[in-house]
């Protein structure tokens, strides 16, 4: 089955901010699953690229470079901006990085620290924090901090589904 197009998806953003503490046990999750679906995989197969696609292995590093705005977003939040910054839709960061070069492990460790911060920003948030809105540059609405946190959630499962069928 073909995983859709990431920037076709659709969200409803309606979960109420009760479910905040189960979407950060998602995030928290998420380096213990990329280590699952990437330990004792071949490195040819981790590093296989097939035309226009990302490898396993640079699906990972993009997860990786993500994290920065993802916590420059949070940090948004706390302090009321009403605009996100923008991400860079051509993710240059990605093409740029070679991460098929480096090592699984270097790319596991630096996903783990990154996302251990970004969850320890946002595990500060109170609910005025969770339910406070700021608008987001490529869908055009109002976004709460959980719902942010939800688009990561599903960001991560997105590349986490692509991996996982890259390396069966």
């Amino acid at each position: 089955m073909e995983t859709e197009q990431w920037t076709q998806r659709s969200f409803d953003f309606a979960l109420p901010a009760s479910r905040f503490p189960s979407l950060l046990e998602r995030l928290r999750g998420t380096p213990a699953r990329l280590d699952e679906r990437t330990r004792g995989v071949p490195r040819e197969r981790l590093t296989a690229v097939q035309p226009g696609r990302w490898s396993a292995q640079e699906n990972l590093g993009h997860l990786l470079d993500l994290e920065p705005l993802w916590l420059r977003r949070t940090e948004q939040y706390f302090a009321a901006e009403h605009e996100l910054v923008p991400a860079d839709l051509s993710n240059r960061a990605t093409t740029d990085a070679n991460h098929n070069a480096r090592s699984i492990d270097y790319l596991l460790s630096g996903f783990r620290a990154a996302r251990i911060a970004l969850v320890r920003r946002l595990a500060n948030a109170d609910d005025t924090i969770v339910t406070r809105t700021a608008t987001h540059p490529r869908l055009k609405r109002e976004l709460r901090l959980i719902d942010l946190v939800e688009f990561v959630a599903e960001h991560d499962d997105h590349h986490l589904a692509v991996i996982g069928a890259l390396t069966r």
